[in-house]
């Protein structure tokens, strides 16, 4: 399959709401296995995935975030990923970097842990993105979530922290609404 551009960024949009067409499970591995490959500070991969797909499950979700337009997404779409933060992610390490002693670089240094968890979850958060439109769906990430509800409905017991959540299907067009512009190159870079 090819992807193009267009497909990952310019015609992309963030999805309003999505029309009742089910995400298989080889489509949820096949995400995984793409967005695994994305970068993360010395291969760290803090990020832990809940691909969240039953109607008693995405209600128990829809309580966890915001009110309004972001349970509306949530009940609505097919699929929504509560993507966590593993805040013991450097117990790993030894597997995932093993050319250096890199879990002694976060353990019991939980400023380290925190700073950490937060930035490479994210950029595995943004390859999630990328990964589900490269398969053909469309992504609504949101932020607005209550993080104490959600580690309780979802990562009771364990080292990870909710950090976001990602609707993913595929968008009724119908709903979604003009492009917001984005700054031009000059408004928001310069040349050193």
């Amino acid at each position: 399959m090819q992807t193009s551009t267009e497909q990952l960024f310019t015609e992309a949009r963030t999805a309003r709401a999505f029309i009742d067409t089910p995400v298989s499970d080889d489509t949820l591995h096949r995400l995984y296995e793409l967005l695994k490959f994305g970068p993360t500070a010395s291969n760290c991969c803090p990020a832990r995935f809940v691909f969240v797909r039953t109607p008693e499950q995405r209600e128990r979700l829809a309580l966890c975030v915001n009110p309004g337009g972001n349970q509306a997404k949530v009940r609505n779409a097919p699929v929504t990923v509560v993507i966590g933060m593993d805040m013991a992610f450097y117990e790993q390490l030894p597997k995932l970097y093993p050319q250096a002693d890199a879990r002694s670089w976060y353990a019991g240094k939980p400023d380290a842990i925190a700073h950490e968890a937060l930035r490479s979850s994210s950029l595995q958060a943004a390859y999630l993105i990328l990964a589900a439109r490269a398969l053909g769906l469309d992504a609504a990430p949101m932020g607005g979530i209550d993080a104490a509800k959600m580690d309780a409905a979802f990562f009771a017991g364990s080292t990870v922290k909710s950090h976001m959540v990602c609707c993913l299907g595929h968008a009724d067009a119908s709903k979604q609404k003009p492009r917001n512009p984005r700054l031009a190159f000059d408004e928001a870079c310069r040349l050193a």
